[in-house]
C-alpha cells in the first residue's frame, strides 16, 4: 500500500469498526456509541499513522483530537470529571510534549502549558499559606486570553 493511502485506510477501518460494533449492539459497549468516540478514533488513527509511517507531522493534531475526545467523553459520562477551562490548555501542553518525544521540538511550551493548566485547575485546593497565589490566579483567569495571545506571539517571533 502506498504511504499516501495509509491514513485514509486507517480512517476507514476505524470508522468502519465503530459502525459495525454499533450495528452489533453489544450491551457492554453501549456507552461508546457516541460522537466523542468518533473523535477519539480519529485522534488514534492520526497517532497510529504517524508512528507507523514515521512521519510525525500528525502527532500534534492526533494528540489534540484524542485528548478532546477523551475530555468530552469524560464530561458526558463521568460525574467526577474535571470541567475546567484549563483542561484544554492541558491537552495542548500534552500534545507539545508528545510531539517533542519524536521531533525534539516543543518541550518548553509543553511544560509551561501543562504546568500552567495544572496550577489553574488545582488552585482552589491550595493551603492557606499560599493565599498570595489566589490573587495571581484571579488575574490570570481574568486575562488568560491575553496571555495566550502573548505566548503565541512569542512563539512566532522565536522561530524567526
Amino acid at each position: 500500500m502506498k504511504k499516501q493511502n495509509t491514513l485514509t485506510a486507517y480512517l476507514l477501518i476505524g470508522i468502519g469498526l465503530f459502525f459495525l460494533l454499533k450495528q452489533l449492539n453489544i450491551p457492554i459497549l453501549n456507552n461508546f456509541y457516541s460522537w466523542q468516540t468518533i473523535i477519539i478514533i480519529i485522534g488514534l488513527v492520526l497517532l497510529i499513522h504517524s508512528y507507523i509511517t514515521k512521519n510525525y507531522q500528525n502527532l500534534f493534531s492526533g494528540t489534540i483530537l484524542l485528548g478532546l475526545g477523551i475530555h468530552f467523553y469524560g464530561l458526558a459520562y463521568y460525574p467526577f470529571w474535571i470541567d475546567h477551562w484549563a483542561m484544554y490548555v492541558l491537552i495542548v501542553g500534552v500534545a507539545f510534549i508528545v510531539r517533542f518525544l519524536q521531533t525534539k521540538e516543543g518541550l518548553i511550551p509543553g511544560i509551561l502549558l501543562t504546568a500552567f493548566s495544572l496550577v489553574m485547575m488545582f488552585s482552589v485546593q491550595l493551603p492557606s499559606w499560599f493565599n498570595w497565589i489566589y490573587t495571581i490566579v484571579d488575574v490570570m483567569e481574568r486575562f488568560w486570553p491575553v496571555l495566550l495571545i502573548i505566548f503565541g506571539l512569542f512563539l512566532l517571533t522565536k522561530r524567526k
